[in-house]
């Protein structure tokens, strides 16, 4: 069985069988609806009646159970976009018959997305198996499907840039500046009070980011392992809170940054220690064993004023610390860590919870007040993110909904802050609109990653108006999977359709048409549609063509001059 939304009768939608399907199916055959013949759908006679109310045939379609059945692939007509897999391989090929293997990893790592991806873990086994059976390290259509199929709508929103950074390339890109104007940075001091701390090279710098959807970026020593000292304790805190409770936590733990030094012996009125942050030292294990005097008095003043449940062994709960404070990570494992927190408590990388909406949100509302040092309120003000420091040189950086950040450099300044992370995330807020209060809407200075640059909305017009003057329908079908709008228009109002018709690309106006079911009668600026251009320049084929599809036409809201006029400024206010 041959299983596509792309090919469903458009007089399916008034079956009150096809409305009983599911929401999302019923939303995703709108979207991909294409023109065909209205031929009342029936009920597959291949399938028990018990079925039947989960199944559809149409005339000359080949039956696929649960939602629908669709054309054989030898009956579909040129032009129409078969499936996701095929667009897919459109997109990246390019008009050529067959796609470099490494063409097609390279394409992937430009969206973000990784080859070692555990999302991407069936394709990727797929491409292993299949790269042993070529021998010029080829795919061709049928070989690019069987590759990517198990993945297909992971991999269709990176191509159709719908991940939280849609140009990564860009992004990248200036990461990798910030990066390097910090690494230029000297001064600060290697903590050389723990011998395991001393031994890290000054010269260490690295950063590295992971977005809510996957992407990832690195740069400098990223692959270095180091301990994750005091930044452990945004993930212990929201730990303690997804397993027991933020009443029960906070029966023991403030919540108010007290001003003071992090290991300084004080409690607040009601005798609670003031925030999570307060306390413990930032040595590896052995070493804090050896020398940890002061966190021994701390905790035990801390028991002293019963600050802990009751029961505690003050022994074990230090040795756990400890053991938490040596925790090993690279910058690349922990930016993981920090897009977790990003995303809701969900690891962008695998897709599963790993804490609750509560917990994570209580762990960066304090990290936002009390994450680094003394430095909290100054970095809260210029920053504006949640954060956490370590003495190792450790920042854990996260933007919310859109990414986490790990920077690392051993050299601190005097409050125990990493040189280079702090100058590295002022620099990304100064160039990034990703301060907690920067107005999103006016502030048309700073970089906004998450949306894509007016550069980009005007190539798109470019490329497309210059796509349908070459009667390139690859490169539409490419456009088309990236989900841009293939009525947008240019400086004249005139559209693609408007270009394909008077070049006379009979394969470009059917594509746009059929598959793409565009305007067929917009408006340039002297008011001219495309059928009057087709008229005037003799293609008698396309003016065929438009007058078919015109008979047939609904415009969506009942569309009129004022609104092909409100269209049109729109576009102009987009390009400008």
């Amino acid at each position: 069985m041959y299983c596509s939304f792309s090919r469903l009768s458009l007089a399916a939608a008034e079956c009150s069988l096809f409305n009983s399907l599911p929401r999302n199916v019923l939303s995703l055959y709108k979207r991909l609806r294409l023109t065909s013949p209205a031929v009342p759908p029936t009920v597959c006679s291949r399938v028990s009646p018990r079925q039947a109310s989960r199944t559809l045939a149409f005339p000359d379609c080949v039956c696929v159970c649960v939602c629908v059945c669709v054309p054989h692939p030898r009956r579909r007509k040129a032009g129409i976009l078969p499936s996701l897999e095929d667009l897919l391989f459109y997109t990246i090929a390019g008009g050529a018959e067959k796609i470099p293997a490494h063409k097609f990893t390279t394409a992937l790592k430009a969206t973000g997305l990784r080859t070692g991806d555990p999302r991407l873990k069936e394709c990727m086994e797929n491409l292993k198996v299949i790269m042993k059976t070529t021998s010029d390290g080829n795919l061709d259509r049928h070989l690019f499907k069987k590759c990517v199929q198990s993945n297909i709508v992971l991999l269709t929103q990176a191509f159709r840039k719908k991940f939280v950074i849609p140009d990564f390339v860009s992004f990248a890109s200036e990461i990798d500046a910030l990066y390097e104007n910090a690494k230029n940075l000297g001064g600060g001091q290697v903590a050389d009070y723990i011998p395991q701390l001393a031994r890290f090279s000054p010269d260490l710098w690295a950063v590295s980011i992971c977005t809510v959807d996957g992407q990832r970026h690195t740069a400098g020593d990223t692959k270095v392992p180091f301990c994750l000292q005091s930044c452990v304790k945004p993930l212990k805190y929201a730990i303690a809170v997804h397993d027991h409770g933020t009443e029960y936590v906070h029966r023991f733990i403030g919540k108010e940054p007290s001003g003071l030094r992090f290991n300084k012996l004080f409690l607040n009125e009601e005798g609670e220690s003031r925030n999570e942050y307060v306390g413990f030292s930032n040595a590896t294990f052995q070493s804090e064993r050896e020398s940890g005097d002061r966190n021994f008095a701390i905790g035990y003043y801390l028991k002293e004023k019963k600050c802990f449940p009751e029961g505690t062994d003050m022994t074990s709960i230090l040795d756990l610390y400890f053991q938490l404070c040596s925790i090993e990570v690279t910058c690349e494992s922990a930016s993981v860590m920090a897009a977790t927190l990003a995303n809701g408590g969900f690891c962008p990388i695998t897709g599963e919870r790993v804490l609750g909406p509560e917990a994570v949100r209580n762990t960066l509302s304090l990290m936002h007040s009390c994450g680094m040092y003394d430095f909290s309120g100054q970095f809260a003000f210029h920053v504006g993110l949640p954060a956490k420091s370590g003495v190792a040189g450790g920042i854990l950086l996260v933007v919310p909904n859109v990414m986490g950040i790990m920077c690392w450099s051993p050299p601190l300044d005097k409050l125990g802050n990493s040189v280079r992370g702090i100058q590295f995330c002022t620099d990304l807020v100064s160039l990034c609109n990703f301060h907690n209060y920067d107005n999103l809407k006016h502030f048309v200075k700073k970089l906004d990653p998450r949306r894509e640059g007016g550069d980009q909305r005007v190539k798109s017009v470019i490329n497309l108006l210059f796509a349908a003057y070459t009667g390139d329908v690859s490169a539409l079908r490419r456009f088309a999977l990236s989900s841009m709008d293939m009525e947008q228009r240019d400086y004249d109002s005139r559209t693609a359709l408007h270009v394909a018709a008077a070049e006379g690309h009979v394969e470009v106006v059917k594509f746009l048409l059929e598959a793409c079911r565009v305007n067929p009668v917009p408006k340039d600026r002297w008011g001219n549609t495309p059928m009057e251009e087709a008229v005037h320049f003799g293609h008698h084929d396309v003016v065929t063509m438009l007058q078919d599809y015109n008979n047939k036409y609904s415009p969506p809201g009942g569309a009129t001059e004022d609104k092909e006029k409100e269209i049109s400024e729109k576009n102009i206010d987009g390009l400008l």
